[in-house]
């Protein structure tokens, strides 16, 4: 870790911390000098990521419940100070045609990927605003940015997700806080892995084959790795980053331009 990017004396809060992009981040973080708190739902494995870093601390908390929020803001608050950094990564995809997703099944995913992402950081702006500081970072995806195929709620949430962030960003310009979206491509992670699987079950292809056809929306012929999505956030919390605001950065290989 380069003097460049160490961050120490602060506090970030990272939903979905518990696997994949969020573990990622949060190790980051916290390798660059960062106390760490990580929610999500299932304490395992929030422990098992808290026990890699003794910056990190895990709060068990339902990004789509507001007094769940709340409380976590609290607890972590009283233990180590107001977050200085917020990173809205919790989410969740599925994969239907439009014409055959539920009205639950759309709720559900605008309930976590976008609804989740404003309680994340709607506590922290009064706050930040008044300390004239902060960074709050939304992990949405290339699907904020153009269209998929059979997943409209998704894509529908993520594009949500950028307006978000922009409304967020043109609010706090002044303020010293920044607000930005990383925009990822399809990333190597337990969600990919499951999004392989339906796949397979409903066009009988390979695992293989449906590995291939993912990687080939990536231009370099790749799935993008956690660490560098790590990367783009740690580099969006230091001081170098400090006229970077509103900006939905895609790390996708060219997918998006």
């Amino acid at each position: 870790m380069t003097a460049a990017t160490t961050i120490p004396g602060k506090h970030a809060l990272v939903t979905g911390g518990g696997s994949g992009v969020g573990r990622a981040i949060a190790l980051a973080l916290a390798e660059a000098g960062v106390d760490v708190t990580i929610c999500g739902r299932r304490e395992a494995e929030l422990a098992k990521v808290a026990s890699e870093n003794d910056r990190i601390h895990g709060i068990a908390a339902d990004v789509t419940n507001e007094a769940a929020m709340a409380g976590l803001y609290t607890q972590a608050g009283a233990a180590r100070g107001p977050f200085d950094i917020v990173v809205a990564n919790a989410g969740m995809a599925g994969s239907t045609p439009a014409h055959k997703t539920t009205l639950a099944d759309w709720q559900r995913t605008l309930d976590v990927n976008l609804t989740g992402a404003f309680l994340t950081v709607k506590p922290a702006l009064a706050g930040m605003a008044a300390r004239k500081a902060g960074r709050i970072v939304f992990i949405a995806s290339t699907a904020g940015l153009k269209g998929y195929a059979y997943v409209a709620p998704y894509v529908a949430a993520k594009h949500g997700v950028v307006g978000l962030m922009r409304a967020l960003a043109a609010e706090t310009a002044k303020s010293g806080v920044t607000v930005n979206a990383v925009c990822p491509g399809f990333v190597e992670t337990d969600m990919l892995e499951e999004s392989i699987q339906r796949i397979v079950e409903k066009t009988g292809r390979s695992a293989d084959e449906a590995r291939a056809s993912l990687a080939s929306t990536n231009p370099q012929g790749r799935f993008i790795q956690p660490q560098e999505i790590a990367a783009a956030v740690l580099w969006l919390c230091g001081n170098a980053a400090a006229s970077i605001t509103g900006q939905a950065i895609s790390i996708s290989g060219g997918e998006t331009w």
